[in-house]
């Protein structure tokens, strides 16, 4: 069983063009600090100045988590409260919709409130209903708890899957959503628009969306996995969260720069040849492979298409069958010596940015080689949380990613 409740208070723009001004990407979509500062200094009133306030105008030099980071993102996301841009909502679902220019005729649409902390699974929960997707790094997480800590408010959302195999969440998202106004909308960079419709305290207590969810044996995290730890952490009996139909929910490639060591290629793809079939691809700008085990190599001006050999992963393992566990394992770890995913030679490009843009890093000299990888399938990603495993770090990139600020979850003050 998977349950969600509604949000006891929550902080809602007022209409769509508030929207607009107060929500905005993911932290982990922008390219670093410098880029969220643009960010803020072109839309001064977004939900930014709260999640990455050391970035925030007149922030100086604080560092992030810093205290006085945490201290000015609590007066920030006061200050929004108590703006004409936001208002608060008692007792409240909402239902979430994204239209996707790059998906025409999927409805992505997803319910969302507080779902329950004590449904994660863990090592003192092997219970739980809630699985996440990788491990956990306890200083990230700690760093959200902090936040959600000082600022009272939950912001960030957790984006969870469901199986839905027989359709009856989804089929119950879509009446509603065809049937009640939205409240606001607001579109992103990529021309994505994302729709919130409001399920108001009587109809939040009655409606058949939670029902429908609460049918679901388990849910899987998406997105948001340190968010979701930071609730456990603080002893929070809830996180924000939204829960979509698997089948709906999109991926994209998750991409890898390399800044050593440097090989020449000639050695490199000696090593290489001793894992996977090399196809030299002439005349090729960019390559972003689409189908499974199809890997992309950037070296020395030059494109390669790589192809797994026999040998190289195991086909009964829901992991070892992940593209990015394979380039882990044989390119990095046996050809390259960077047997650790966390090793700082290793840099991880979601899908904001290109196979083209990886390229002119390597060209630049910034880095030595570029991967560009195959999206993971819905499919891979659910069997390898059935196997009970965790995903190759950095190998999902779910997209679209869930707009901040366009509902934030009122801890009780």
């Amino acid at each position: 069983m998977v349950s969600l409740r509604p949000i006891p208070t929550a902080l809602v723009p007022v209409d769509s063009a508030a929207a607009e001004r107060v929500s905005a990407r993911n932290y982990d979509e922008y390219l670093g600090d410098d880029d969220v500062r643009r960010e803020i200094g072109e839309r001064p009133d977004c939900i930014l100045r709260v999640t990455m306030a050391h970035c925030d105008a007149g922030a100086g030099e604080v560092g992030e988590g810093s205290p006085e980071a945490l201290d000015r993102a609590a007066r920030n996301l006061e200050e929004l409260a108590r703006g004409p841009l936001t208002r608060t909502v008692p007792d409240v679902l909402f239902v979430y919709e994204i239209d996707d220019p790059r998906r025409p005729g999927v409805r992505q649409i997803g319910l969302g409130g507080m779902a329950s902390t004590r449904e994660i699974r863990t090592e003192a929960r092997p219970e739980g209903t809630v699985i996440r997707n990788e491990g956990i790094r306890e200083e990230k997480a700690r760093g959200r708890a902090r936040l959600v800590g000082r600022t009272g408010a939950f912001v960030g959302t957790v984006n969870l899957a469901v199986e839905d195999a027989e359709g009856r969440f989804a089929g119950a998202l879509k009446a509603y959503a065809d049937r009640t106004p939205e409240a606001y909308r607001a579109t992103d960079e990529d021309g994505c628009v994302h729709r919130v419709h409001l399920v108001e305290a009587a109809a939040a207590a009655r409606t058949p969306l939670r029902e429908a969810l609460a049918a679901e044996p388990l849910a899987y995290v998406a997105d948001g996995n340190h968010r979701s730890a930071a609730a456990d952490m603080l002893g929070l009996d809830g996180y924000l969260a939204v829960f979509f139909p698997a089948a709906t929910m999109g991926l994209a490639p998750y991409n890898r720069l390399v800044a050593g060591p440097r090989l020449d290629a000639a050695e490199l793809l000696a090593g290489v040849r001793e894992h996977f079939a090399v196809d030299r691809l002439e005349g090729v700008r960019a390559f972003q492979p689409e189908a499974l085990h199809r890997i992309g190599l950037y070296v020395d001006g030059v494109w390669y298409r790589l192809v797994p050999g026999p040998g190289s992963y195991d086909p009964g393992s829901a992991v070892d069958t992940v593209d990015a566990d394979i380039v882990q394992r044989r390119l990095f770890g046996d050809v390259l010596g960077i047997a650790d995913p966390r090793d700082d030679r290793l840099t991880f490009v979601g899908a904001a940015r290109d196979a083209h843009w990886l390229a002119l890093r390597v060209d630049a000299g910034d880095y030595a080689y570029a991967v560009t990888l195959p999206p993971v399938t819905m499919a891979q990603f659910v069997r390898v949380c059935r196997q009970g495993r965790l995903m190759p770090p950095k190998s999902t990139w779910f997209r679209p990613k869930l707009r901040m600020g366009l509902v934030v979850a009122l801890l009780e003050r």
